[in-house]
């Protein structure tokens, strides 16, 4: 069994995909819009639920594969205002020099909610919301963890 992120940047989607490429070296490995959908039956595009509702550039799904781990994303329904609560990723970084580098890259336009620094659980530990409202926790372990 297998458990992954999907993120919905409400109409944000490409820029965030963008951000986290440069920042993470994210690859995005697939990419939907909503233009490349079938028509909808006539019951669902009248719930205002099928891609005919969405702006045709936007992305209906993406997937992009940050080191091992793969997220998905989307634009869902383009309002302009996610929120991302009661969650947040977590990201090992292999030294403390990489563990700064992304911390600094991924809170660019962002807020630190716990600079990163060493803790009695870690040798560098922080807390980051990125400029799309995700938080992300950066952490080099003490040990090994693998």
């Amino acid at each position: 069994m297998q458990v992954q992120s999907y993120l919905f940047f409400d109409g944000r989607c490409e820029e965030a995909l963008e951000f986290y490429q440069a920042a993470l070296g994210a690859e995005v490995t697939a990419l939907m819009r909503y233009k490349d959908a079938p028509p909808q039956p006539e019951p669902a595009a009248q719930q205002g639920c099928g891609p005919g509702q969405m702006d045709p550039e936007k992305i209906m799904h993406a997937n992009m594969q940050i080191g091992e781990t793969q997220i998905m994303a989307s634009d869902g329904m383009n309002g302009g205002k996610p929120e991302f609560k009661g969650f947040s990723l977590s990201i090992t970084a292999p030294n403390e020099n990489e563990a700064h580098r992304i911390f600094a890259a991924i809170g660019e336009g962002g807020q630190v909610q716990m600079p990163l620094g060493e803790t009695f659980f870690a040798r560098s530990f922080g807390m980051v919301t990125d400029r799309f409202g995700v938080g992300w926790m950066v952490i080099v372990p003490l040990l090994d963890i693998g």
